[in-house]
């Protein structure tokens, strides 16, 4: 049953009806597909920008297509358009190359739609707060900004999106969802004894903009703000094997890199990643679980249902060291004789479902964040990341600590610049000695990118130790 607002802006407004759209998949089915769907989708995004004191962009705009998707064994074939009424879409389906001969008509349902997710609010985001009221958030950003030591210039923008998306699959099952998405980034560039450097800072969810309360927004200024502080004073790092402390929260992007996406159907279906054929088996220390989740509230990487109209759910990667299971989408779980784990992501209608992430983090252990730091003799703590790479057949990865420190003596001393961590996924996780008891998800601000499309995802984290694994590539 379609809510109204997705039946009049997406189905009546573009004069079409629903049994119309079903003779679109039954027309498919009679060529032979295994399983095929339509995607209507009508995206709203607003977004402003701050720099030199002044606002210096704004952009609306208002995007509406549907995609065409049929399954064919192991080939998925797509068409889309801008263009939503009878005639395109008919077009659209009448045009659709296809293999056949590789189908098997399995029609099947992949999974039950018993589970409603109600995650989020159904209201735009783009009207809790009129313009001059978003203006006037940025402007307050710079100002606040701006009285602490040192700033030079402060960067802020403000990205709001409204989703509507309706779903009409070949298993006569018709599902929808409203996403809202909002994002608020800080960038603070200091000056200090003729030294320049900045610091970032961010924060978004699945939230209106008037829940935005002034200590949020002024924690991640004083975040921005630290950061360039730090680098500033930062000396360079030293290189060769070291203990590593990650921090929690935002460094769970490592996680996500060199672990999550080697836990993705479509590699492990080739037999590409590292985790390949590994069910069951030991592939970490029997302290680290790891979950990927799509149905915590109000989170940017969770979702009522995915792109394929499954219901997310709560997936068990990796329990106490042993791999458990793998993230998939309606093609990759077909193809393994499995279900799909509400994974199935694209990026929008104009592009086909992936077998992707939403909220994937490692829960936390016993120790506390002191113990673990204290237990460390010579080594480093990183907190922030960016700039990473991963090759998922090898699980190797390369990552630029923005934010760390060294340990000596079971103290953090003075922070560090320049530094790489560079190392394996899969090895990694082996010599994870210390896991900590402040689990935590990151501020909001990711986004994931997989063959040319990009989705927004949350990481999580506890503070860990990891023994080995990992070599520093210092100054």
């Amino acid at each position: 049953m379609l809510t109204e607002q997705i039946n009049n802006n997406l189905i009546l407004a573009n004069d079409l009806t629903i049994d119309f759209l079903k003779k679109q998949t039954e027309y498919l089915i009679k060529k032979r597909v295994d399983f095929c769907d339509l995607y209507l989708q009508n995206n709203t995004h607003e977004s402003w920008g701050l720099d030199e004191d002044v606002i210096k962009s704004g952009t609306f705009a208002v995007c509406q297509g549907i995609g065409v998707r049929a399954i064919c064994h192991d080939k998925s074939f797509l068409s889309y358009s801008n263009s939503m009424n009878k005639n395109s879409i008919a077009n659209l389906v009448n045009n659709l190359f296809v293999e056949p001969h590789h189908a098997t008509n399995n029609t099947n349902p992949i999974i039950s739609q018993d589970v409603l997710h109600d995650l989020y609010t159904k209201i735009n985001p783009l009207y809790s707060l009129d313009n001059q009221k978003k203006i006037n958030l940025l402007k307050d950003i710079n100002q606040i900004s701006r009285k602490l030591d040192f700033v030079t210039n402060v960067i802020a923008n403000l990205s709001i999106e409204y989703d509507e998306i309706c779903i009409v699959r070949s298993d006569n099952k018709i599902l929808d969802d409203i996403r809202p998405l909002v994002h608020i980034s800080i960038t603070i560039i200091i000056n200090k004894n003729n030294k320049m450097e900045k610091g970032h800072g961010g924060f978004g969810g699945r939230y209106l903009l008037n829940e935005i309360s002034q200590e949020t927004v002024d924690y991640h200024i004083t975040e921005a703000h630290n950061q360039a502080l730090l680098k500033i004073d930062a000396k360079d790092a030293p290189q060769g094997k070291l203990p590593v402390v990650l921090g929690s929260g935002w460094a769970g992007i490592i996680l996500h890199e060199a672990i999550g996406h080697g836990l993705e159907g479509d590699f492990n279906r080739k037999g590409s990643s590292a985790f390949s054929g590994k069910i069951n088996q030991q592939v970490a220390h029997s302290s680290v679980t790891v979950i990927d989740d799509g149905t915590i509230p109000n989170r940017r990487g969770s979702l009522n249902i995915d792109d394929e109209g499954n219901p997310t759910q709560k997936n068990i990667l990796i329990e106490n060291g042993i791999l458990k299971g793998y993230l998939f989408d309606e093609l990759n779980a077909r193809l393994m004789n499995t279900k799909s784990t509400g994974n199935g992501r694209r990026e929008s209608f104009a592009a086909s479902p992936l077998p992707r992430m939403t909220n994937t983090y490692m829960l936390g252990g016993k120790y506390t964040h002191d113990e673990i730091i204290s237990s460390v003799k010579h080594g480093i703590y990183a907190t922030s990341f960016e700039g990473g790479q991963v090759d998922i057949t090898s699980g190797k990865f390369v990552f630029n600590a923005t934010v760390a420190w060294m340990i000596e003596n079971g103290k953090v001393t003075y922070p560090i610049k320049g530094c790489a961590l560079v190392g394996s996924g899969p090895e990694c996780l082996k010599y994870v000695t210390m896991v900590g008891d402040n689990m935590a998800l990151d501020s909001g601000i990711g986004t994931c990118g997989k063959d040319g499309q990009s989705v927004p995802v949350g990481v999580g984290q506890p503070t860990i130790r990891v023994d080995d694994g990992l070599v520093i590539g210092g100054g």
